[in-house]
């Protein structure tokens, strides 16, 4: 069967380029208040729910997992095309032993082209629905560039032409129409919310434990407000998450002080993915990205 993965001469024209609708729309660095919606959005597909529960380490390493997922989006994005096709690569390698049965005897397989296309598709649903409440909305042909040039980074991954639709209106009403038929709980969702609640601090060097016990809090109540808020109320309903008055009321005043924020969001704030990419640079370079292990919670621990 041949690879569904670019080769080498084909990276340089699927990789973003600085200025293009991609590299923008992702380096506010306000966009990273939709982390949390993106990943339940995942997790909440039971192909990828499963998947996660079985093979992954959201409970051992939150932190470390959130930072190795914005290694691969970033890296891709900002680190260069020959970066991004041997993270594309080896994402897409990490993935071809994860496999199993669910609870009710459905088997599943991470390599299904349906759980990559959605995964590919929860991030630019993301990014567009981010713009719309933390900063500004994108304009419909704003919207249709981004998609264009979203769709050829999917190529990394392995996301074929056919996987997504091409034009937005129908992107849009896709991922509608997963959202309704698809999404419900698995056991990555209480994984995923018990990140947000976790008191450990992330492994970033220089981060002092009296300061992270001072931010935590607020931190922590900010990314369960803002990524309930982004969901459907019929997700919320579905997947049981408690949203009241009170923290509706709490996610529009956060959301309008984000985009009221725009005049200061400058320097680092505005150029925040070749900034990472360049804090990152070492496991980067390790090819440190998201994904499973492709071994079971109850195997020995693969290595690094």
């Amino acid at each position: 069967m041949p690879s569904v993965l670019p080769t080498p001469d084909e990276y340089a024209a699927l990789a973003p380029r600085p200025g293009s609708p991609v590299w923008r729309a992702f380096n506010d660095v306000r966009l990273l208040s939709t982390s949390g919606y993106a990943t339940l959005l995942q997790v909440a597909y039971p192909t990828v729910g499963h998947g996660v529960h079985e093979y992954s380490s959201f409970l051992k390493d939150p932190w470390g997992r959130l930072l190795r997922t914005l290694d691969y989006v970033h890296g891709t994005i900002y680190g260069g095309p020959e970066m991004a096709g041997r993270l594309g690569a080896r994402v897409r390698g990490m993935h071809k032993g994860i496999r199993g049965t669910t609870p009710d005897g459905k088997r599943y397989n991470a390599m299904e082209p349906e759980a990559f296309a959605w995964v590919h598709a929860t991030l630019a649903l993301a990014i567009v629905e981010g713009h719309r409440v933390f900063a500004r909305e994108m304009r419909d042909d704003e919207k249709q560039a981004f998609l264009d040039e979203w769709l050829r980074v999917g190529r990394f991954i392995g996301v074929r032409e056919q996987d997504l639709p091409a034009r937005w209106p129908e992107f849009e009403a896709y991922c509608e129409r997963v959202i309704v038929e698809k999404l419900r709980w698995t056991p990555a969702v209480p994984e995923v919310l018990a990140t947000f609640r976790g008191r450990k601090p992330p492994n970033v060097p220089g981060l002092p434990r009296a300061l992270w016990r001072l931010v935590h809090a607020p931190l922590s109540l900010q990314l369960r407000i803002t990524t309930f808020g982004l969901l459907p109320q019929e997700v919320r309903e579905r997947l049981d998450l408690p949203f009241s008055r009170t923290d509706a009321l709490l996610f529009r005043t956060l959301s309008a002080l984000s985009r009221t924020s725009r005049p200061f969001i400058r320097g680092p704030l505005a150029s925040f993915g070749p900034r990472y990419v360049r804090w990152r640079r070492r496991e980067l370079a390790r090819g440190d990205v998201a994904g499973g292990s492709a071994r079971r919670r109850d195997s020995a621990p693969a290595a690094a």
